[in-house]
């Protein structure tokens, strides 16, 4: 089968289990590159131009996080992380870090090709040019991923920022838990929705805490709110 759907590199040491997604990617007609070492992997990673990047957190060399950072340092490729780590805070981590998505060992191997084809669809998305968005104080300017308040600069992550972003396009309008983590971390299934909790709680910290009107809101029992009006 031709491959047209895209160049991946799979990066896993544990051979099994790295071969078996190999060909079940190559069988949807991916293009695959499989490395089994960190080192190798992010000599490759420069060498070549690759649509998405599946990286296991533990390897030799170097290890799944220490590639991820230095990915991101120059490309904004999208990179699903593939590991046994299930703790909230390795996958804060790892999406803090400028993973697009978290996929914990074992996996369906339909699961992961759905999470593919949502990192696909995320990359393919138009970027905003020159867009802002407002809420009571607070201004986002989209083309500078760049969050103020009056005229104090917020310093937030990347996911912080996707979230923040979301809410604030949505102001007045309460979003439930899975509407979230569908849209901002582009689960395609009702997952850990505690993740976003742990972000909203980042947020009102850097936000709600610092300045002397309240933004995020929770609707009990449905989810949260960026309210423009008391």
């Amino acid at each position: 089968m031709e491959a047209t759907r895209g160049h991946v590199l799979l990066v896993e040491d544990e051979v099994k289990l790295a071969r078996f997604v190999e060909l079940e990617l190559i069988y949807e007609g991916y293009s695959v590159d499989v490395v089994n070492d960190g080192h190798e992997a992010l000599e490759i990673i420069f060498q070549k131009s690759y649509d998405l990047v599946l990286l296991d957190f533990m390897l030799p060399g170097l290890s799944g996080m220490e590639i991820l950072q230095k990915i991101r340092r120059s490309s904004d490729v999208p990179v699903i992380m593939l590991t046994a780590k299930g703790d909230i805070s390795d996958k804060v981590s790892g999406l803090d870090s400028g993973a697009d998505d978290y996929m914990t060992k074992p996996f369906a191997i339909e699961e992961l090709l759905a999470r593919m084809r949502t990192a696909f669809r995320k990359s393919a998305q138009p970027a905003i040019d020159g867009q802002f968005f407002k809420a009571k104080k607070l201004i986002i300017d989209m083309h500078k991923r760049l969050v103020m308040w009056e005229n104090a600069v917020i310093d937030l992550t990347k996911t912080e920022f996707e979230l923040l972003s979301y809410l604030v396009q949505n102001k007045n309008v309460v979003l439930s838990r899975k509407q979230i983590l569908c849209r901002v971390w582009g689960f395609d299934y009702c997952g850990a929705t505690n993740i976003v909790d742990v972000y909203i709680r980042y947020l009102r910290t850097k936000i709600d805490d610092q300045f002397d009107e309240k933004l995020i809101y929770t609707t009990r029992g449905v989810g949260y709110c960026v309210r423009d009006e008391e």
